[in-house]
């Protein structure tokens, strides 16, 4: 390619990517009076800084090539950030290794721009191979925490290159680019995904979920999600770990389940947001599901509705991994709308609104699982009673 050419290549590929970052997202006709999707992702790998991806030297890339490809952008960490909305995406290359990098938002539903820069995490040790899925918790010590998986080989299984140890990979920042990394989280269970920090202390002792597993990514491995306090962030260790969330057979959370964000304080007590997973003919099923926990006594469940509260649909269930939504950011802002992140098919990101005056009305208002088929119709005929009883 001349360099006349590669000039106005060069002009081409930049002209779309602004289209696509100022491309205003609109929401959806249809929805189902809970919350709200929208026509497109937020964030995709396109969205990506184009310098991140090629090198626009002309001697050294004579071809216009893309160098340092970009697979996906999914599974967001989310925060409010002075006006607007910060999202810490999990980035995946064309070599499937992740990293963090920061995209913001004025309205939280377009117009994301990434950072220049990904975040540039310490290393705790040089067996850590990727480093993914962060949740941001901004606790009332002062601190801006990030919780996330830190995966590396399981060298006791030296034959098999599939074999894996998930971590909870901890640090703290200000500003959201300088990063001090603490140690990582240890808890009875050798593997620990999905782990959040609650935002508050608890009889001033730093809480934790969990996600106690006796294997990598098996299902059916681990018991649900776990609870436990922390005295030393700094040498974080759950020593005693209870279960406030469990699975249970023949329902959503079948497979196994994990926390998405960290919670909402509500004056009705804290609002979670999770992932339940269960197992089918075309593989594992990921959906989002709600519960609610007392406020003084933040391990005891008070409100937990039946059956999924979003699963993929449409667009959203192809990808790298099919018929999977997940979710580990959400933003409660001031004038109480709720802006939830969710991954779909571990391949883009996407955004649904609501408000917390609804999110709290289904929670409580929504009946929970009957666990049997016959009770579960006795619940639908309840509520066609009631509809026809008004005719």
């Amino acid at each position: 390619m001349n360099l006349h050419a590669f000039t106005e290549q060069s002009k081409k590929i930049k002209r779309e990517h602004q289209s696509l970052i100022h491309r205003k997202n609109r929401r959806q006709r249809h929805g189902n009076g809970i919350f709200d999707r929208y026509e497109n992702p937020v964030l995709t790998l396109e969205h990506t800084p184009l310098v991140w991806r090629y090198d626009f030297n002309h001697t050294t890339n004579p071809h216009l090539m893309t160098r340092l490809g970009i697979n996906c952008v999914f599974n967001v960490g989310a925060m409010n950030w002075n006006d607007g909305v910060v999202l810490m995406a999990r980035v995946e290359g064309w070599d499937r290794k992740s990293f963090f990098a920061v995209a913001e938002s004025q309205n939280g539903v377009d117009n994301f721009r990434f950072w220049d820069y990904p975040v540039r995490m310490p290393e705790l040790e040089p067996q850590e191979t990727n480093l993914y899925d962060m949740r941001l918790v901004r606790h009332e010590d002062g601190w801006i925490y990030g919780l996330f998986c830190a995966e590396r080989h399981d060298d006791s299984k030296s034959g098999d290159l599939s074999a894996a140890v998930a971590r909870c990979g901890i640090a703290r920042t200000r500003d959201l680019v300088t990063w001090e990394r603490l140690n990582d989280l240890r808890t009875p269970a050798l593997h620990q995904r999905n782990c959040v920090l609650h935002p508050e202390f608890v009889s001033g002792k730093y809480a934790f979920y969990t996600r106690p597993m006796s294997d990598f990514a098996a299902t059916g491995s681990g018991d649900g999600i776990g609870w436990g306090l922390v005295d030393d962030i700094t040498k974080a260790e759950v020593k005693t770990e209870s279960i406030i969330d469990p699975r249970f057979y023949h329902t959503i959370k079948e497979g196994k389940n994990g926390l998405g964000p960290a919670p909402i304080k509500t004056e009705k007590g804290w609002l979670h947001l999770a992932h339940g997973v269960r197992n089918t003919a075309a593989g594992l099923r990921y959906v989002l599901y709600m519960f609610l926990c007392d406020l003084k006594n933040p391990e005891k469940t008070v409100a937990s509705p039946g059956g999924y509260f979003l699963a993929p649909e449409g667009d959203e269930r192809v990808g790298d991994v099919s018929n999977v939504v997940f979710a580990n950011g959400w933003v409660a802002r001031k004038n109480g709308d709720v802006l939830i992140y969710y991954g779909s098919s571990d391949t883009r990101t996407h955004v649904a609104t609501t408000t917390l005056a609804k999110l709290l009305d289904y929670v409580i208002n929504t009946p929970s699982d009957a666990m049997r088929s016959k009770l579960c119709v006795d619940q639908r005929c309840q509520l066609i009673a009631k509809n026809l009883q008004k005719k």
